[in-house]
């Protein structure tokens, strides 16, 4: 196993995210802020062939602040800034703590009825440090572009309130690291009054190999599991765990996530 392209293609890799509005728009004047954060190790990596082997211990965590806000009932305007500390053991013996990746963009609703919606979203990545020889933060120091297709429906699942959330997206990166295709999954489920369960997960490919050190193709494919909480109507938390349960060239993640969200 190469270790180099396993963490380059490991680093690249980003945490699962909240299912937060989905595909969903706030009402004009409306919105949500939310704390999310994640702490992740791996000291395992998927190779070539999908197979397991050691590597040194990688350590993440990471903190995003979102904002959520409706400019109009069918626009919502999205900001997210992001910190995080990657450190990676021996023989590597890299670390870094600073800005992540912070997100700017807007999601636009295209139609809804019937508990349907179907919207389109776009994010502009901006990177947190310029850093390119530093291991710790390969896959972070350029910019990248989300273009998304989410579509959402909420209906009854035995007698209890549910959603699924669908998001198809082509994610173009700047610099050496290759273009991404990557498709999310999320069933929501309201288990009991101000209680939700939610079975997430998210999928990712490379689309082909990039320039170096990003020399090899991956994909990967993490599933989620929380729970979420309405303290308050307008206050909820989220708890929860992740693993990395299939990939190729990518780390066999597994972490925690939090979440804090206030809707105004």
């Amino acid at each position: 196993m190469a270790l180099a392209r396993i963490l380059v293609a490991g680093l690249a890799c980003l945490a699962p995210a909240s299912a937060l509005a989905g595909a969903w728009t706030f009402e004009e004047g409306r919105g949500q802020v939310s704390w999310n954060a994640l702490v992740s190790s791996a000291h395992r990596a998927f190779d070539a062939n999908g197979r397991r082997a050691s590597i040194p211990r990688y350590l993440k965590a990471e903190d995003q602040l979102l904002l959520e806000y409706g400019v109009t009932d069918w626009l919502t305007a999205i900001i997210g800034p992001g910190l995080q500390y990657v450190e990676i053991a021996a023989p590597v013996n890299a670390r870094r703590t600073g800005f992540g990746m912070s997100e700017f963009g807007a999601r636009l609703r295209l139609w809804q009825s019937d508990g349907w919606v179907v919207s389109t979203q776009v994010l502009a990545r901006v990177p947190g440090t310029s850093q390119a020889g530093n291991p710790a933060a390969l896959g972070y120091t350029d910019a990248e572009y989300d273009l998304r297709a989410l579509v959402g429906k909420n209906f009854t699942l035995a007698n209890m309130p549910a959603f699924i959330d669908v998001q198809i997206a082509q994610r173009f990166r700047a610099g050496a690291p290759p273009d991404e295709f990557r498709a999310d999954f999320t069933l929501g489920v309201e288990v009991a009054p101000r209680w939700m369960v939610l079975a997430q997960a998210f999928n990712v490919v490379s689309q082909g190999a990039g320039q170096a050190p990003f020399n090899a193709s991956y994909d990967y494919s993490k599933a989620q599991l929380s729970v979420v909480h309405a303290v308050t109507p307008a206050w909820s938390v989220q708890a929860g765990a992740f693993t990395t349960y299939r990939g190729r060239n990518a780390l066999v993640e597994n972490g925690l996530v939090f979440g804090v969200w206030y809707k105004f």
